[in-house]
């Protein structure tokens, strides 16, 4: 028997026990070390606090604190050259409308406190649209500004005891679904040319569109965070980091109507010209479940480009898709250097998923002939139960997805082997995949050095003795 026979053999009989190892106690991968995350600080305490309370506000789910909170931080705008300044919000129910944060400020909840977003649209200022984006993500024109707004700022930090920011999002999710919408939603937290931004120990719940969105940003920390809204809910990304560098996100629990956490970078011939890209991301050690969305996602939206990805210890349960990177003819741009690595799937219906014909346009300028370049594409170690079908992987015609490599991937999936893989207009390498990739992965690459890897990482080694040598084990 050929080493690629001896190969699947020997995952089959390993897939029981590797599953068992993924789900009781440590993983195999729980000693993986950060990359990213490993080079930020956590921020000093501030010199200079003051309550929420000081300034009027009442806690009582009813009266609305949108002034007493602008206040406040017109207030402390004073201390942002003395080191900044802290906003305490206490326990209780402190409803407000839309209020934006200044440079230097940390917003900090207490345990029981609940920032609760208004339910009256008028609350939610309209403001312009993203200039990568070209109009509002849902409708022409203008678009409701986020709860939580910043924008040219730098050291920001949202934390606290747990305590939880509420948007309240049935209102919006109502019009959304009887097509009553004047304005696109407003997000949950949005910050935008924001340097040094820390949010961290809070609960996010119900947010009327994308939950955190940090855009036009460098230095992004977002650690032990929650964030929740119905699986129904249209929309309720988790987080998006749009057109943003040097981005951690780690330790985090999510579930939502939609992806858990989306790349983006602008939209067709918006994001072109504007030409900003996300790159260095960092995901670790995420958790979580979406009913209509993916676990790791890219695009849409990624005309500006997006590159250096790096995600890793990731457990979606419960899912439509676990990895999905979402493109289409007339964005542009690129998908590159991206590497997914230890990742559990439980009882997802697409384990990855990778597609050149995810329509949606701003308007009609977009270029059709302007092709996404997707490449080096890393995807390993990774370990499903009750899959629905192990990949779907669709290129463009005349625009095939290249150095798409998978590795180490065993999947316990209820399609027949012969289908459970779809591919059509790309290349790459495979080994150690069960069922069977797709035929035009099913190759081993004499160098593995095609596949894209962390420096610090291990390059897959696809090799043809390294199939026989595994096979031995």
């Amino acid at each position: 028997m050929g080493g690629r026979g001896i190969c699947h053999m020997r995952s089959a009989s390993f897939f029981v026990v590797l599953l068992v190892l993924a789900t009781i106690g440590k993983p195999p991968w729980a000693g993986a070390h950060g990359f990213l995350c490993e080079n930020f600080k956590s921020r000093a305490d501030r010199p200079h606090s003051v309550s929420i309370t000081e300034f009027g506000a009442v806690g009582d789910g009813v009266t609305l604190n949108t002034k007493a909170f602008q206040n406040a931080i017109f207030y402390l705008n004073s201390f942002s050259d003395k080191g900044g300044a802290q906003l305490f919000v206490p326990a209780g129910k402190w409803l407000t409308g839309s209020f934006s944060l200044i440079s230097h400020l940390t917003l900090s909840l207490d345990k029981n406190a609940i920032i609760l977003g208004s339910m009256d649209p008028y609350d939610w200022p309209i403001t312009d649209p993203l200039p990568s984006y070209g109009r509002g993500r849902e409708l022409p024109g203008e678009r409701h500004q986020s709860l939580i707004f910043g924008h040219n700022l730098t050291d920001v930090v949202i934390t606290g005891d747990n305590g939880t920011i509420d948007g309240q999002g049935s209102i919006w999710w109502a019009m959304f679904n009887n097509n009553s919408l004047y304005h696109t939603r407003p997000h949950l937290v949005e910050l935008m040319h924001t340097t040094g931004l820390v949010i961290s120990n809070i609960t996010f719940k119900n947010s009327p569109f994308w939950t955190i969105h940090p855009v036009y940003c460098n230095q992004v920390f977002i650690q032990n965070i929650t964030i929740l809204a119905p699986l129904d809910s249209p929309n309720t990304d988790g987080i998006d980091p749009d057109s943003s560098t040097n981005v951690c996100i780690k330790d985090c629990y999510i579930s939502t109507g939609d992806d858990l956490i989306v790349i983006k970078s602008g939209w067709d011939e918006y994001g072109i010209s504007f030409a900003r890209p996300s790159s260095n991301i960092s995901i670790e050690r995420i958790l979580g479940r979406s009913k209509n969305g993916a676990g790791i996602a890219i695009g849409s939206e990624m005309s500006g480009g997006v590159s250096e990805v790096h995600a890793e210890e990731i457990h979606i349960f419960n899912s439509r898709h676990g990895i999905r990177i979402k493109t289409s003819p007339g964005r542009g741009g690129y998908v590159r250097n991206v590497y997914i690595s230890n990742v559990i799937l439980t009882d997802v219906e697409y384990a990855i998923r990778i597609t050149g014909q995810f329509g949606e346009h701003p308007d009609d300028n977009y270029d059709p002939d302007a092709l996404p370049h997707i490449n080096n594409i890393t995807i390993r170690d990774v370990y499903g139960i009750g899959i629905g079908v192990a990949g779907i992987l669709e290129g463009i015609q005349g625009d095939s997805f290249s150095q798409i490599c998978l590795s180490d991937i065993l999947l316990n999936v209820t399609a027949a082997e012969d289908s459970s893989w779809n591919c059509s207009y790309v290349e790459g390498y495979s080994c150690l995949v069960s069922p069977s990739s797709c035929q035009p992965l099913q190759q081993i690459p004499r160098d593995s050095s095609v596949c894209y890897a962390p420096a610090d990482y291990l390059a897959p080694n696809c090799s043809s003795s390294t199939y026989v040598e595994l096979a031995s084990l």
